[in-house]
């Protein structure tokens, strides 16, 4: 057995488990004790797997605008949940329902989001697949 061929395996095994490396626990990252609501305006989707980023300027009670950076669930997820590739999109007004980054950062893990049309959707799942509120 040649040097190509006894790593060929132990290759395919790590990339085999990268997926699973890469997922984390919603709350890890995020304060599942605390969902926080913000409203504003959408400046920017990201659609693409692992999760989705969506972005939104807030604006807080003295009129700072911060960008939020809100992560849903994964396409395949969302689509399943009533979401398209258009459900959010630069310049629409909405309101997310999410759990802010431990660490203080304008991040948080998107719960629901109240559309531009009014229609409320989920964005994740619960944290840590617990059961729905």
């Amino acid at each position: 057995m040649g040097f190509k061929s006894a790593i060929l395996p132990w290759g395919l095994l790590l990339l085999a488990t990268a997926p699973i490396l890469g997922h984390h626990s919603v709350s890890a990252e995020f304060d599942v004790n605390r969902q926080v609501t913000y409203a504003g305006v959408v400046t920017r989707v990201e659609w693409s797997n692992p999760h989705i980023y969506f972005y939104v300027d807030v604006k807080d009670a003295t009129q700072k605008v911060t960008n939020w950076a809100f992560e849903g669930a994964g396409p395949n997820t969302l689509a399943r949940l009533g979401w398209m590739r258009d459900s959010l999109k630069v310049g629409d007004r909405v309101t997310v329902l999410a759990f802010p980054a431990r660490d203080g950062v304008a991040v948080a893990s998107a719960r629901e989001v109240k559309l531009a049309n009014g229609r409320k959707v989920l964005a994740g799942m619960p944290p840590d697949q617990g059961p729905r509120q």
